[in-house]
């Protein structure tokens, strides 16, 4: 792979008339392949022709799938709902996400299409790579891994905590290259700071798992590392990506990607804030109007760096109360269940804010009675439910407010 190209490959940077006709023929397969071959698109896509499904306006007309319906389907169906493309045999990995979602992924090179928005970054053949996202149950270590094998770059799998274990690897290594959480990326860099250990070689990081906003965006650049984010899911793979440009988010050639009004599948004009659907070419896990819950935008014509995708501005919240918190999904289902194991907890409403740019949530709870320890037990439930840390605040009954909100994000991305 040659380290002197701009774009990843000619993809990028088709006609709009070249990218539309490759549109329509892989719309059709899809569909045909998805009707063939999934028993959820079998029944789901009953009468539909899939010669028929060559343009947007005709993917319009297909059924969304909800992403927070998905447990509910592969309960149905273990592991994934009938959805799959391929037999279970032939599969590389099976992995949980948070609200027991199961996501596959096979052999295929770059699965999750990730290398094209590491390129995009700047990330290039022979590059070190050190990975702080997980490799335990959730795909997000993968996810990055298989996209540094497609490139050419070794990669130090650094994984989450341990922060002064990994500020040494990254001082003896050298790595040229951060992915992970954009938060966990400035606790390294001043950490390092503190220790005195050089982390210079850190020169490029690609962020993803929650919100950059320019606060925190600028803090990583002073502390010289150029940063950009990727907006990708577990089922889905990449989704949009930043170039160098910093002008929004180019979406990935691999996906067909939607704004629809919330809780509908009527495109929105572009401009108008909606709901992300995507439509994937994936064989294996072949999503078709898959309705992600997260917000976002069409920003108008191409990106100035040359590529010539449509572009988004990136994730601009949830379209329902389902947030993300340290890159783990929370669903208020999960609060539920937090609840249901604490007979004095009367109602709860789980709030996230973002402190000094790092996520944080507090579980508020009505009890009629209560005290540190009990706070303590439910402090404990909730990360075990949750995979994520917070604090419990004790309340009197009728002191939350009256909005029926579950979970109630209180940061600001601006």
């Amino acid at each position: 792979m040659s380290e002197d190209r701009e774009y990843y490959d000619e993809f990028e940077v088709r006609t709009p008339s070249a990218r539309q006709l490759a549109e329509a023929c892989d719309l059709a397969r899809q569909v045909a392949h998805a009707k063939a071959n999934v028993p959820y698109y079998r029944e789901l896509l009953t009468n539909v022709d899939p010669a028929s499904v060559t343009t947007r306006t005709a993917l319009a007309r297909l059924p969304v799938t909800r992403k927070s319906d998905l447990k509910d389907i592969q309960s149905r169906h273990r592991p994934f709902g009938g959805l799959n493309g391929w037999d279970i045999g032939k599969l590389a990995h099976i992995y949980q996400s948070p609200g027991l979602i199961y996501e596959p992924d096979s052999d295929l090179a770059d699965y999750w299409r990730f290398a094209r928005s590491l390129w995009a970054t700047g990330v290039r053949p022979g590059m070190v790579i050190h990975n702080t996202f997980s490799y335990h149950l959730t795909p997000a270590g993968m996810i990055i891994e298989s996209a540094a094998r497609a490139i050419g770059c070794p990669v130090i799998p650094g994984g989450v905590g341990n922060t002064e274990l990994q500020v040494r690897a990254i001082a003896d290594l050298r790595p040229a290259v951060y992915c992970g959480t954009p938060s966990f990326l400035r606790i390294l860099l001043e950490k390092g700071r503190e220790a005195g250990a050089d982390l210079s070689s850190l020169k490029l990081a690609v962020a993803g798992g929650e919100a950059l906003p320019p606060s925190l965006r600028k803090a990583i650049n002073d502390l010289g590392v150029f940063v950009s984010q990727n907006y990708g899911t577990a089922d889905l793979g990449l989704i949009a990506y930043e170039s160098r440009a910093m002008e929004g988010m180019i979406v990935d050639e691999g996906v067909v990607v939607e704004i629809v009004r919330p809780g509908t599948g009527e495109p929105v004009a572009d401009g108008e804030v909606g709901e992300v659907v995507v439509t994937t070419f994936n064989p294996v896990y072949p999503l078709i109007r898959f309705a992600t819950g997260d917000l976002s935008a069409v920003l108008p014509g191409p990106s100035p760096c040359g590529r010539t995708n449509m572009r988004i501005k990136g994730w601009m919240g949830r379209a329902d109360q389902t947030t993300k918190i340290k890159g783990m999904f929370v669903h208020p289902s999960q609060v539920a269940q937090v609840v249901a194991r604490h007979s004095e907890i009367v109602k709860a409403r789980l709030e996230v804010e973002s402190r000094d740019n790092v996520d944080e949530m507090t579980l508020r709870c009505e009890v009629g009675a209560g005290n540190e320890t009990l706070a303590a037990e439910i402090a404990g439930t909730l990360q075990s439910v949750c995979k994520v840390r917070g604090r419990v605040a004790l309340a009197r009954p009728g002191e939350l407010p009256n909005d029926g909100k579950v979970i109630a994000d209180l940061r600001s991305y601006k």
